[in-house]
């Protein structure tokens, strides 16, 4: 058996994962502030973690899986704002949306899924600890703040060092903090904004503070594993560390994961240069089990970029692992080759769970099976094929029938799939009745469709080019 390992990105190299309780494992991620429908880079986050959670149960881990909702911050409240509608209105139709999203893309569910807004009395007990140990202070603005410099690691996972920090940092003319370096960690409240009692006055918990006390009370003060964004490393989670540890006087986290960057025609995506794409935009265009392959065919660490063709290739993909399950019966596999085929998926799975050369198993898996469909061993092709759909099910791809999936897509030329099925039905007509020039004719016509025809032992089939 392979051992796991994750790669940290605080040490910057791949280490033996060692849960804290074994075979317990809490796991907190950053989830999304919902004030606007989830975009193709926050799928990546989905998708990414949701991948990282299957394995490790499939490896016999009992995981806690935590990921938050921001239902409360700056961008929240001015969105509300210009719909001229609630705060909670505005949230509870994104919670909503990302939950659809989520569905289609077949990400499950978080373990527990805080709301910021359910868990102000935490956030400002840690906020009081912070400032009786020394490591923040109330400004007279009603703003509590953080102490930077009073934190001697700060920068240990971005690899920021605090004089750099210092040198290009500039303090705006009407903040109150000691400096420019100190972070807020409750915000006083503005006239008509959402707010709630605190020991400093009215006012609302700052962005990071809020994931150091839900990860506290849905897992505990040490975690196994944090996550979220590459973009979240600096300053999120850096001042997430120095909350934590200042408040409780020990190690946060044991290993921290970030996801990569998702580019689009490798250049950033960004609303201001017109390349920003929600999850919903995609799904208008691809179906979610191709989004989903195509988001896990790039190591999660690494950028991805989003171009069409390599969409297009992500479908393609997909294709030849449901073209060799097309016209196969599954069959329970003996031990040997399930152990085989399996070990060899886990093998590269363990290794910061390598995706591409998971999806390499699978394609050399499918070349299996169709070697034993051209040799017509049903017995030996129906048993790779489990093995293939048991694995592929692990990363949340080949859950649809073969036929489901490859004669799926909009129609083309008009063709439904009723028009198909009498075509076909017309053709296996001609063919009986010996006029192949008719049926080549069809066979042809359905071509030029983008149709393409099947004859097979157990009879005619069709999939969509």
């Amino acid at each position: 058996m392979s051992f796991l390992q994750i790669y940290n990105s605080q040490t910057k190299q791949k280490e033996v994962f060692k849960p804290i309780h074994a075979p317990h494992v809490g796991m907190y991620v950053c989830g999304i502030t919902v004030y606007d429908f989830c975009h193709i880079g926050h799928a990546r986050v989905m998708v990414g973690f949701d991948m990282i959670v299957r394995h490790l149960r499939n490896r016999g881990y009992d995981v806690k899986y935590v990921r938050n909702i921001t239902d409360i911050d700056d961008k929240i409240i001015n969105r509300a704002i210009e719909n001229n509608e609630s705060i909670q209105s505005l949230t509870e139709r994104f919670i909503k949306a990302m939950h659809e999203d989520e569905t289609a893309l077949n990400v499950l569910r978080p373990d527990i899924e805080p709301k910021a807004t359910e868990y102000i009395t935490q956030i400002t007990d840690m906020v009081q600890i912070l400032v009786d140990k020394g490591f923040a202070y109330p400004a007279s603005n009603g703003d509590v703040y953080f102490r930077v410099e009073k934190f001697a690691d700060y920068g240990k996972l971005s690899g920021k060092k605090i004089e750099d920090l210092q040198a290009g940092a500039r303090i705006d003319v009407n903040e109150q903090k000691e400096s420019p370096l100190d972070f807020v960690l409750w915000k006083a409240s503005k006239p008509s904004e959402p707010h709630w009692h605190s020991p400093w006055g009215e006012g609302r918990p700052g962005w990071h503070i809020e994931c150091s006390a839900m990860s506290k009370h849905t897992i505990g003060e040490h975690l196994d594993i944090h996550g979220g964004g590459h973009d979240l490393q600096f300053p999120h989670h850096e001042n997430e560390i120095a909350q934590s540890e200042c408040a409780h006087g020990h190690v946060y986290v044991n290993t921290w994961m970030h996801v990569g960057f998702v580019n689009v025609d490798n250049e950033k995506m960004s609303k201001s240069l017109g390349n920003f794409f929600t999850i919903r935009d995609v799904l208008n265009v691809y179906p979610a089990e191709v989004i989903r392959f195509f988001l896990l065919s790039s190591h999660y660490r690494n950028p991805l970029n989003y171009t069409t063709e390599n969409l297009d290739n992500a479908r393609a993909a997909l294709r030849r692992l449901y073209g060799a399950l097309e016209g196969v019966t599954l069959v329970a596999p003996n031990e040997p080759l399930s152990v085989q085929w399996t070990d060899a998926y886990n093998a590269v799975m363990d290794d910061d769970f390598n995706t591409p050369q998971a999806f390499a198993v699978l394609f050399d898996l499918a070349t299996e099976v169709n070697k034993a469909k051209a040799a017509k061993d049903a017995l030996l092709s129906g048993q790779l094929a489990q093995v293939l759909v048991s694995l592929a099910n692990q990363l949340g791809v080949l859950t649809n029938e073969p036929n489901a999936f490859l004669q799926g897509g909009a129609t083309t030329d008009g063709l439904s799939e009723t028009d198909i099925q009498a075509k076909i039905e017309d053709r296996i007509t001609a063919k009986k009745n010996k006029d192949f020039t008719v049926a080549d004719a069809i066979r042809n016509e359905l071509k030029v469709a983008g149709i393409e025809i099947l004859d097979t032992p157990q009879g005619t089939t069709w999939r969509r080019t």
